[in-house]
């Protein structure tokens, strides 16, 4: 199913969020009255446009997780538990350390009034693992197909278990008050939603065309939908931030600095703690992929329904997608030069 390329539109992501930000923050100069239009449309604290446009962009990525791989769990356990390790007991925490030390500290004469929500921003980033496009970094790798299944699948379940409680307990420590209710209908209309829709969709699609339609047919039906989805997203955020970003344009560079840095440390951790533990590359490299990259589709949605009246910590989540593709890519070249650190497959 995996293709071993990224498509046009996922290798110039970055290209694709500049514009969208050029574009975004040109409609809420010249036409307030749009931002001010989609922004009315809220059922509590959610905007319903966006929300819409989110499920667009998150649900087609359920597609492609199954679930039945759960069964395939006892295979390569050193590469799945360092895969949980490394997504749920090390990275939410040094991503919050590190976006703590730059955002509160070093960066503190700079931006000392904006800094926290940088830093909300950064912990519902670092608490979200990717679930989509750790799929083209495994396949750029040459990484096990089926194992990244499992990483993918497992993660998804686990987020559905962990998350808030991690980003609650951060945020709280950050000195944000979360409104709990609305941290659990996040995840349930961000998650749960599109990931029961996904799971049926599967099972029904299968049970009458087969796994091939589904994968060759109707999975890349709905690619352009998640990327329609996600550019009306952009646009439609970056429009409401328009004026926070007008105000502070050196800020986009100082937030990608720590989201960088936290990528390549996890990346390395996970990697080198892989190849200590003697496992195949095909599974070393996307075992580092899932750790390093993000959910940021899911760090955005929570980032609007938590914070609606402060647009800096949707920046900061918007920013992770900015720099997700060339940080990612580097890694993919580094980890494709070493796999003779890696024990080959008998």
């Amino acid at each position: 199913m995996e293709r071993n390329s990224l498509g046009f539109f996922a290798k110039y992501l970055t290209v694709w969020v500049l514009l969208c930000m050029a574009a975004g923050v040109g409609i809420g100069i010249a036409f307030p009255a749009v931002p001010a239009f989609f922004g009315a449309f809220e059922v509590a604290d959610v905007n319903v446009v966006i929300a819409v446009l989110i499920w667009l962009m998150i649900y087609p990525m359920m597609l492609k997780i199954d679930f039945a791989s759960i069964r395939n769990v006892g295979r390569n356990p050193k590469g799945l538990v360092l895969t949980w390790i490394a997504n749920w007991v090390v990275k939410p925490f040094t991503m919050f350390a590190i976006a703590s030390l730059f955002f509160l500290v070093l960066y503190k004469g700079v931006m000392p009034e904006i800094g926290a929500d940088y830093l909300a921003g950064a912990v519902l980033l670092g608490a979200a693992p990717c679930t989509a496009m750790v799929f083209v970094w495994s396949s750029l790798t040459k990484g096990n197909a089926a194992h990244t299944l499992v990483q993918v699948a497992t993660n998804d379940i686990i987020i559905l278990v962990l998350y808030a409680p991690i980003v609650a307990l951060q945020l709280g420590i950050g000195g944000f008050t979360v409104p709990l209710d609305t941290l659990f209908v996040s995840i349930a209309l961000f998650v749960v939603v599109p990931l029961a829709l996904g799971a049926l969709t599967r099972r029904l699609v299968i049970r009458k065309r087969g796994t091939g339609y589904l994968n060759d047919v109707v999975i890349r039906r709905f690619e352009p939908v998640t990327t329609i989805g996600l550019l009306l997203t952009l646009v439609i955020i970056f429009s409401l931030q328009a004026q926070t970003i007008l105000d502070h344009p050196l800020h986009i560079l100082l937030i990608a600095i720590p989201l960088v840095l936290q990528t390549f440390l996890i990346f390395f951790l996970t990697y080198l703690s892989a190849k200590a533990l003697k496992l195949p590359h095909d599974i070393a490299s996307p075992a580092a992929m899932v750790g390093a990259s993000n959910f940021f589709e899911l760090a955005v949605a929570v980032a609007i329904a938590l914070f609606p009246l402060s647009p800096a910590v949707a920046l900061a989540t918007i920013v992770g997608v900015l720099v997700e593709v060339p940080t990612m890519l580097v890694l993919v070249r580094f980890a494709n030069r070493t796999k003779g650190w890696f024990p080959a497959r008998e």
